[in-house]
């Protein structure tokens, strides 16, 4: 009958033939009774876990910044180009018809590229004056009766 216990007992089924190895059972395969111990596990747990998420962050914004570095570079790049090419096709200026184009293309290019924002304020400017001169036309025609 004892044989019978053993072998409806998985526990004792495994104590026995992980006892036989010289070392004791696995915390994965006999789990602990004791509350001290498991709290101490979560909380050990917890820590492991916050600690991958702040390496997980640090790795995302690490590769956020090299994704950023890299439009730069490549932006800096093109616009290094389009200013040597300026250059080359502006001192070669006299080859021909088809280098002073390429020569004034690149110029204006670089000419919109440094006066965006100056263009971009005067447009605005235009905008508001016309909204405003619309404003008044139309606070005169309600001030004026219509002459009948």
């Amino acid at each position: 009958m004892p044989n019978l216990d053993s072998v409806t007992d998985p526990l004792s089924f495994a104590k026995k033939m992980w006892g036989g190895m010289g070392f004791s059972l696995p915390n994965l395969v006999t789990p602990t009774l004791n509350i001290e111990e498991i709290e101490q596990k979560i909380k050990d747990l917890k820590a492991v876990e916050s600690w991958l998420k702040m390496n997980l962050s640090m790795l995302q914004m690490t590769i956020q910044g090299l994704e950023m570095q890299c439009v730069t570079l490549n932006a800096v790049r093109a616009m290094g180009q389009m200013a040597s090419s300026y250059t080359a096709n502006a001192a070669g200026g006299d080859a021909g018809q088809t280098g002073t184009q390429v020569a004034g293309s690149g110029n204006e290019a670089l000419r919109q590229a440094a006066l965006w924002p100056l263009t971009m304020l005067q447009q605005m400017q235009e905008q508001m004056q016309k909204a405003a001169a619309t404003a008044a036309q139309v606070s005169q025609a309600r001030e004026d009766p219509p002459k009948a």
